[in-house]
């Protein structure tokens, strides 16, 4: 079940609010201006499935949101621990940073936390199979996949070369909870 977590920085420990509900979870994040939806059909994506059969699997929903959002490149996050274990990627997302453009987070299989920071508070977003959360330019944020990872997500990207974080001077991601907490 996805979740939205709130925090304030100054008790990264103690949630201010904690929220189930689809509905509540996407107004909430509305007030940020993030998307946050449901997809309504499942996309069935194996575990071993390189990032060209996940890309082709999942083509009609991503050719639905380039040309829905004027967005230019995509790729592939997928992460198994058990299999294929990928440290230093874990390690880049689990950093602060912000993108140039918007972009959305496709969550193919597994599940994954998507934090941001804004202002004083941190939104921890925990996204499972078919979440789809649309983060505009500039926000901060980090990805946390746990730590015996098994996530296949999109990243639909507005930058037309692909992800390139921006990573954050002064980083809160140390401090707050992680995923598997």
């Amino acid at each position: 079940m996805s979740r939205l977590t709130v925090y304030h920085r100054s008790t990264p420990d103690i949630p201010n609010k904690v929220l189930s509900h689809p509905e509540d979870i996407a107004a909430t994040l509305a007030e940020l201006g993030i998307g946050f939806e449901r997809a309504e059909a499942t996309l069935p994506v194996s575990w071993e499935a390189s990032a060209e059969e996940v890309i082709a699997t999942c083509r009609s929903e991503v050719d639905a949101w380039m040309a829905k959002g004027g967005y230019m490149s995509v790729d592939v996050v997928s992460i198994d621990e058990d299999h294929r274990p990928q440290a230093s990627s874990q390690a880049e997302l689990l950093r602060e940073h912000r993108l140039e453009g918007e972009w959305i987070l496709c969550v193919v299989a597994g599940r994954a936390q998507l934090s941001v920071h804004a202002g004083d508070y941190v939104y921890a977003v925990l996204c499972e199979r078919d979440d789809r959360i649309t983060v505009p330019a500039g926000v901060a944020h980090w990805l946390d996949l746990g730590e015996r990872a098994r996530f296949v997500g999109l990243r639909i990207l507005s930058d037309s070369h692909g992800w390139r974080p921006d990573y954050v001077d002064q980083p809160v991601h140390n401090l707050f909870p992680r995923m598997d907490d």
